[in-house]
């Protein structure tokens, strides 16, 4: 299918990546959905925007990964119905996202299943966080207690539940996980997030432009420059302004800096929830040079506040660059060393496969992303299928998988590691010269961009609208969380109880980038 084939009058944004934007009729908002899912391409995300007094009116907003790039529709709504039509029939994981669109935005799905309250534990007023108005609209009382959530119940002999959480005793973020089992072994396993919910969409449209990125990159501090560079990239896009090469060379050098962080991380947490102490000894010894060495060249362990709009924000030291490169050749003996301890312990091995097995068909249906969903062969990384500079001259090699289980994802992660020691030395020595930040200007008219972002659990997505005043109108953030939840709760099936840690890691998803 191409973008033709959509019947649409597509604009292309100027943005880096290939992405269009459509406003569309209700009957075009289903039509194309369907043909997306038919010829294979994927929903990134829904959202609702209320324009308030600028006039434009109320819409429902999707975003879809398809070939070509990506496709953002929005839907305008009438303002007495403030509804739209249901899209988890087509793709499933678009249940939560719609009833957090309800909960915020006050905008109903037609013929949802599930219209349970997502974000919304019972303790707001009836004005919706995102409506505009006065911006204690979505605080509920002091005191005030949250409702009961009314979880699926599963009924049948030797059938027991066992709550988990929300407040978890390690440093993780709060969330309740309620297990229907019979003896150990899991029949169902149903979630409830939305206990970190900071009002961060709410609190772009205070800031302005050119200082919110600093808000995008505490939206999840583990992906900070993903979702920095996201939101700059949409800025940029929206006002229509190009950043230096040098500039785009050293977003990636940090992006892929941030990748091998998180993933060294987790091959160690993966390690000790296995029972293998020693990997996470050792694989927390890598991450902490890795950061210190981050910090000094950076300004800061996990690169906050370095990308800014226009571009970076300081240079990196001609005297850093060696560094950067022979410490990536350290990191890499010391993982493949580890990479064969942890190929060859039988008792790892035995935890790791089979559990948490997610097909690739079952992945497919179910929208699985990022690096979990390589694992369950669903290829799809930015960084290799899309014309996106500094990466389109790298020769990206992604890493894929088919088992879907915790081996698969650890396996990935490995590659991915890798892969990305080898691209940072590219980047280090291919680094062009020049300007590291470009100056924006202020338009006077109303304006949206879009920032499409393969961070290291998947394609973060930030799509921004600003009005002619220069205010934020909306800036919509999105984590690949947001369509693995639902999968990590599938992929417990059938598993045992205590199998559920390891799984849970093996996917390592986000509270804070879920909650917002």
């Amino acid at each position: 299918m191409a973008l033709t084939d959509l019947g649409l009058d597509l604009r292309r944004l100027p943005a880096p990546l290939p992405i269009w934007h459509a406003c569309v009729g209700r009957d075009a908002w289903s039509r194309v959905a369907r043909a997306i899912a038919e010829a294979g391409g994927r929903l990134v995300s829904v959202w609702g925007v209320d324009h308030g007094a600028t006039g434009g009116g109320i819409a429902a907003c999707a975003a879809y990964a398809v070939f070509e790039g990506l496709v953002w529709l929005e839907l305008p709504l009438d303002a007495t119905t403030r509804s739209f039509p249901d899209l988890a029939g087509v793709f499933p994981c678009a249940a939560r996202m719609q009833r957090t669109v309800a909960d915020l935005s006050g905008l109903q799905a037609e013929g949802a299943r599930d219209t349970r309250a997502w974000l919304s534990h019972g303790v707001w007023p009836s004005a919706t966080p995102l409506q505009p108005g006065p911006t204690d609209a979505g605080r509920g009382a002091a005191g005030a207690l949250p409702a009961d959530y009314p979880f699926v119940r599963v009924e049948g002999d030797g059938v027991h539940e066992i709550a988990v959480g929300p407040v978890h005793a390690g440093i993780i973020e709060p969330g309740h996980f309620r297990f229907s089992a019979v003896g150990e072994k899991v029949l169902r396993l149903e979630a409830h997030l939305g206990y970190t919910h900071k009002g961060i969409e709410r609190r772009f449209t205070e800031l302005a432009p050119l200082d919110a990125h600093r808000l995008a990159g505490r939206v999840s501090g583990d992906s900070t420059v993903a979702f920095a560079w996201a939101y700059c990239m949409a800025l940029e896009s929206a006002w229509q302004a190009e950043i230096p090469e040098r500039a785009a060379w050293l977003r990636a050098l940090l992006l892929e800096r941030e990748r091998v962080a998180n993933h060294l991380g987790d091959l160690g947490a993966l390690g000790n929830d296995a029972a293998l102490g020693f990997g996470l000894a050792q694989f927390s010894r890598l991450r902490e040079d890795w950061q210190r060495l981050s910090g000094a060249a950076f300004g800061h362990r996990l690169m906050m506040d370095a990308v800014v709009p226009g571009g970076v924000a300081c240079d990196l030291a001609p005297l850093m660059i060696d560094p950067l490169q022979r410490q990536c050749d350290a990191i890499e003996r010391d993982v493949r060393a580890l990479k064969v301890v942890y190929d060859e312990h039988a008792g790892l091995q035995d935890r790791f496969l089979t559990t948490g097995r997610v097909t690739p068909p079952l992945a497919a249906q179910l929208g699985l992303a990022g690096l979990a969903g390589r694992a369950s062969g669903q290829a799809f990384d930015l960084r290799c299928d899309q014309d996106w500079a500094p990466y389109n001259g790298l020769d990206v090699v992604m890493a894929t998988h088919r088992n879907g289980d915790v081996a698969a994802r650890v396996t990935v992660r490995f590659d991915e590691l890798f892969e990305s020691l080898r691209l940072i030395r590219a980047l280090c020595a291919g680094l062009p010269g020049g300007a590291v930040r470009a100056g924006l200007q202020l338009r006077d008219v109303a304006s949206i961009g879009a920032g499409w972002v393969e961070g290291w659990r998947g394609e973060v997505l930030v799509a921004l609208e600003i009005g002619a005043d220069a205010r934020i109108v909306r800036c919509h953030c999105h984590d690949p969380s947001w369509q693995n939840w639902p999968v990590l709760e599938h992929a417990v099936i059938g598993n045992i109880v205590p199998d559920f840690p390891l799984v849970n890691k093996s996917f390592n998803l986000s509270y804070s980038g879920h909650d917002l």
